[in-house]
């Protein structure tokens, strides 16, 4: 057994959500980079293909089993949801700042524990409610609705949240019966043929300076959604989920650093309560699992 496998399933959860954090803060940085070249639906071929050729010695190392799926229609049915939330995701990107964004696709795990609570049958704990409450008060704080004028391309992050809560959720329910490879394996197959077919028209090139932030986003698309899927595996929807909060921070540190972006004290205020109910959904859910029957 591994050092990480001998850790408490809790623990495992925060360090493959950490991955997760890490690969979406690269994929919004490449994200930005690219749209000054492609439109939406050409970064997500792009990000496809560099993920999908990226796959493939995964596949000759761990058997072609992988391709294999007990349940097709749930993999197909996931992924169309997943494109749905990636498109907002990345045309929001290239408009309106990366802390926006991110403080808008947090309104996913209050979706997200819906759906885990009505689909899935998972608990909701108080502890759990009190720490989505918190990560969502954090959010206001945040975007303060009402006070400034919210851009159009706002309402795409907030759609793409509720696809994205639906595509977590589902994410939950098949890493029962299927493998992490298996997942991104399909993940790509569905992807692929839907932004190629979006893309022909005003097809563009990208320039040598755009490869390098292709063949990123291809490999940190592949890694946010495997950490993703390990960290399912480990623990529920409700823990996992919140603890994609510590993206927000981490992406307006390097927002500021890369274009300048500033980071706000009312963002500053929201962020620490953000990492504090992550921190608290953690702790609580350690308690339970670890309290004596």
């Amino acid at each position: 057994m591994s050092a990480l496998g001998r850790l408490p399933p809790p623990v495992q959860a925060a360090l493959w959500m950490g991955g997760t954090v890490l690969s979406f803060a690269l994929m919004g940085v490449c994200g930005r980079e690219l749209s000054t070249e492609l439109n939406t639906f050409q970064t997500l071929f792009w990000r496809s293909l560099s993920g999908g050729v990226a796959i493939l010695p995964l596949l000759f190392h761990q058997g072609w089993g992988h391709v294999r799926t007990q349940r097709p229609a749930a993999q197909i049915t996931r992924n169309l949801f997943n494109f749905l939330g990636q498109y907002g995701w990345f045309y929001a990107i290239g408009v309106i700042s990366l802390a926006e964004v991110f403080a808008l696709e947090f309104t996913t795990p209050i979706w997200t524990a819906l759906l885990a609570f009505l689909f899935l049958k998972e608990r909701l704990t108080v502890p759990r409610v009190a720490a989505i409450a918190l990560g969502f008060a954090g959010i206001l704080l945040i975007t303060r609705p009402g006070v400034e004028a919210i851009h159009p391309a706002a309402f795409a992050v907030l759609g793409a949240a509720i696809a994205y809560a639906v595509s977590y959720t589902m994410v939950k329910s098949l890493t029962a019966t299927e493998s992490p490879l298996t997942i991104l394996v399909y993940m790509t197959v569905v992807h692929l043929p839907i932004s190629l077919a979006f893309s022909v028209d005003g097809w563009v090139w990208p320039s040598a300076a755009a490869w390098p932030w292709i063949v990123v986003v291809g490999l940190s698309g592949l890694t946010a959604h495997y950490c993703m899927a390990r960290a399912f595996q480990q623990a529920d929807a409700m823990l996992v989920v919140p603890l994609d909060f510590l993206r927000l921070p981490f992406i307006a540190l390097i927002a500021y650093w890369v274009w300048g972006e500033t980071f706000s004290p009312w963002s500053a205020i929201g962020a620490v309560i953000i990492v504090g109910s992550s921190y608290f959904a953690i702790s609580k859910v350690r308690r339970e699992i670890n309290k004596p029957s």
